[in-house]
């Protein structure tokens, strides 16, 4: 019996172009920092520790740490010569990027009505971000308050997606067995993949990512109004059985 849902929030509970949230984004936080370290050398160094997170599979590192690792030796500074600065940004400059992102009320209609089901509630975002920008986007979404039994975040999670390590991680954490829970998400591969450790699954029509290689298997699937409609009638993934 399915006992908890994982929502995605970017693209799916907070509906957005995410190639045009992410260049903004990093249009943004480059300047900022612009009288610490030179913009260009700081991007590189940006991605290549957000690689460094997404290659990663060291269960005893948190993301948070493998990112410094990478990060803090390509700019040749210390962390308190950078971080209030990135604490600042986040803080006071990513939360205009709301205009990004086009909320929905029906988010909160689905979540409210998983919870009053009785389903957990979960936000499986990849976890690349600080919990501080997490929090931002859970705002624009108009879900920040809900009691979600967990929301990763890169300061405690060890994995990202598309690594089923990833989901493993999130039941280890929720005391669940995969075929426990439902991934609803709108990445063909980063979401999907839940199906392979024995997830159902539900792709999020409307602001889908394929990269075409590799398809997972999607048990259901439909818009927003749709994914409500299912949750509300108990249809498809969401039938009791």
């Amino acid at each position: 019996m399915v006992k908890v849902i994982l929502f995605d929030l970017d693209g799916t509970l907070l509906p957005m172009d995410t190639d045009a949230f992410i260049n903004t984004y990093l249009s943004k936080l480059a300047p900022s920092v612009a009288e610490i370290v030179d913009p260009d050398r700081f991007v590189k160094a940006l991605l290549t520790g957000t690689e460094a997170m997404i290659r990663s599979k060291d269960r005893e590192k948190t993301n948070e740490q493998v990112f410094e690792e990478a990060f803090l030796p390509l700019i040749e500074l210390k962390k308190e010569a950078i971080w209030p600065a990135l604490d600042h940004f986040y803080d006071n400059v990513f939360p205009t990027f709301s205009y990004l992102s086009k909320p929905s009320p029906l988010s909160r209609k689905i979540v409210e009505e998983a919870g009053n089901q009785g389903y957990r509630l979960a936000v499986a975002t990849n976890p690349l971000f600080p919990r501080t920008a997490i929090h931002h986007r859970l705002q624009w979404a108009d879900v920040a308050d809900i009691p979600f039994d967990l929301v990763t975040v890169y300061e405690e999670s060890t994995y990202t997606k598309p690594h089923a390590e990833y989901y493993m991680e999130i039941c280890s954490r929720l005391d669940v067995r995969p075929e426990d829970c439902i991934m609803v998400g709108n990445d063909i591969q980063e979401d999907m993949v839940a199906s392979e450790i024995g997830m159902k699954t539900f792709l999020v029509e409307g602001y889908v990512i394929d990269r075409g290689e590799p398809h997972y298997r999607i048990d259901d699937r439909g818009t927003l109004e749709a994914l409500f409609r299912k949750l509300q009638r108990k249809e498809g993934i969401f039938a009791e059985k």
